[in-house]
């Protein structure tokens, strides 16, 4: 009897952890989508998007970027006037296209952030972006992307604490720690604790702004063209 007791609470613990888990992914992502709400309304009022904030415990815009790794970093929530950090207390990233913030943005400028998935081989494919650098014309890739690091690995702490996350399998997660290919290329996956797939466990979770959405947003609010 004790022990069917034990199991009746064992499962009631994992089935109130999952939930808990599912809500704060929700949570999570509700935050990105008014954080990229936020950016969209800076660049209407602005005619550019904010620059990455100047650093974990400064929430006001830096200087400006010179490439797309000085403008990957923390999102500048001082300026936006939006939360900081995510459900689990990690600050929110944010990497931002230099073309778009550095100076007021047009239909002729440069987005530069990749965002790759996974298929079920295990193979990387593009999301948004292609092979083929980033260029003016196609508008193939984003102007920015929003990302929280999940509950488990890596992240950053409100006072400045970096979180470890790298383990031997986990190299999609690691590539979003760092901004793979100079801050341009990002990771968007299923959430997953298995260790064998390609690319490793996973619980990253990303948004992104596509130019068009800029330009539609811009246009409607007549500072575009």
């Amino acid at each position: 009897m004790l022990v069917i007791v034990g199991l009746l609470l064992g499962g009631m613990m994992v089935s109130l952890s999952t939930l808990q888990e599912n809500r704060n992914d929700a949570e999570t992502k509700r935050q990105l989508d008014e954080t990229r709400e936020a950016l969209i309304g800076f660049a209407v009022a602005n005619g550019r998007l904010p620059r990455p904030a100047v650093s974990a415990t400064d929430g006001t815009e830096r200087g400006l970027c010179a490439s797309d790794t000085q403008c990957t970093g923390f999102i500048p929530w001082q300026v936006l006037g939006t939360q900081r950090a995510d459900s689990r207390g990690k600050l929110i990233r944010y990497s931002v296209s230099p073309d778009f913030a550095n100076a007021t943005f047009n239909l002729s400028s440069k987005a530069s952030k990749k965002v790759q998935t996974r298929d079920n081989t295990g193979t990387s494919v593009y999301l948004v972006g292609q092979a083929a650098a980033c260029n003016s014309t196609d508008q193939a890739c984003s102007a920015a992307v929003v990302f929280s690091h999940g509950s488990k690995r890596f992240g950053t702490s409100i006072d400045g604490t970096a979180l470890s996350g790298v383990t031997a399998s986990n190299t999609d997660e690691q590539a979003n720690d760092t901004g793979s290919i100079n801050g341009t290329l990002f990771m968007a996956r299923t959430p997953t604790d298995n260790t064998e797939v390609t690319g490793g466990e996973f619980d990253d979770i990303l948004v992104w702004i596509p130019p068009f959405t800029l330009y539609n947003r811009m246009i409607a609010a007549g500072r575009l063209p």
